[in-house]
């Protein structure tokens, strides 16, 4: 899975599906450089081919997006080496929390399948005569606990946030979480797009002040739409256009069973997917 580079001055210290962190080889230099890859994951795998520039894309989204949103973030201040400069961010060192905080605005995805079984989503009862892709009543916070690697996140409740980090961080993660979802969603309809859900992940600083953190709002993290689609669209994929990996999503969802690895992606789907990720840039930062 690695994609581990020798970088002068650094030192490879961990590789995510789709992230390589490298520590600084100064001991008195606490930063660490968060280097995004071309790999792609969907389903908790990792795919292959990988997105072509997905790494300096979504890198690109993530800065303009901590430039747009008025909270403590990660982001440090230095020189990124020239080797990564277009998909690397310096950052902070943090304790890293063991939730991922999903924000849903609409009801799509898991939550849509949920909803047809059991009327919920993440156990949460919605009103009856929801549609797929329907905006939900107010946004909700449904966390996930970050599994070790190799293993399935796992949807909890908030009372299970509670027991992992205490009452008063399981109310500030929730609280900020849905603040920051509700800023972006108003300047991405100022583009004429839907932020459809997102999920956010946050650490503590030495301070204990909470940081958001990893990349924030891009392509992989978030469900974007086109909003003229989404209020003509006849048919939900139609009405569901979107600026995200929710192509690589659909495609696996329709040749893999889910056994075993997953199959190749094709080369129009990896195409199709970059295109919109830069179509997702353009239109948010023009």
């Amino acid at each position: 899975m690695s994609d581990a580079l020798n970088i002068p001055g650094w030192r490879h210290l961990y590789s995510g599906k789709v992230r390589d962190l490298y520590a600084s080889q100064d001991p008195a230099d606490t930063r660490i450089l968060v280097v995004a890859s071309d790999r792609v994951s969907a389903f908790d795998f990792v795919l292959s081919p990988g997105i072509p520039d997905k790494g300096a894309l979504l890198t690109t989204l993530s800065r303009w997006w901590f430039a747009q949103l008025d909270f403590p973030n990660h982001l440090a201040e230095g020189e990124i080496p020239d080797a990564v400069a277009d998909r690397a961010m310096l950052a902070q060192s943090l304790e890293m929390l063991p939730i991922e905080c999903v924000v849903r605005g609409y009801i799509t995805g898991t939550g849509w399948a949920e909803y047809q079984q059991s009327g919920t989503v993440c156990g949460i009862p919605l009103p009856s005569g929801l549609e797929n892709g329907d905006r939900l009543p107010k946004p909700l916070f449904t966390p996930a606990y970050k599994a070790p690697m190799g293993e399935h996140d796992e949807n909890i409740t908030f009372e299970r946030v509670v027991e992992l980090v205490g009452a008063e961080r399981a109310t500030e993660l929730r609280d900020t979480s849905l603040a920051i979802y509700a800023k972006a969603a108003a300047i991405a309809e100022q583009h004429g797009l839907i932020l459809a859900d997102t999920k956010f992940e946050f650490g503590t600083d030495a301070s204990g002040i909470l940081r958001l953190a990893d990349e924030v709002l891009t392509s992989d993290s978030s469900r974007y739409w086109d909003a003229a689609t989404w209020e003509s669209g006849s048919t939900p994929t139609e009405r569901m256009a979107s600026f995200d990996k929710q192509i690589v999503r659909d495609w696996l969802a329709s040749n893999w069973d889910k056994q075993g690895e997953p199959p190749a992606l094709p080369d129009e789907i990896v195409e199709r997917t970059a295109d919109r990720y830069r179509e997702l840039i353009e239109r948010l930062t023009a």
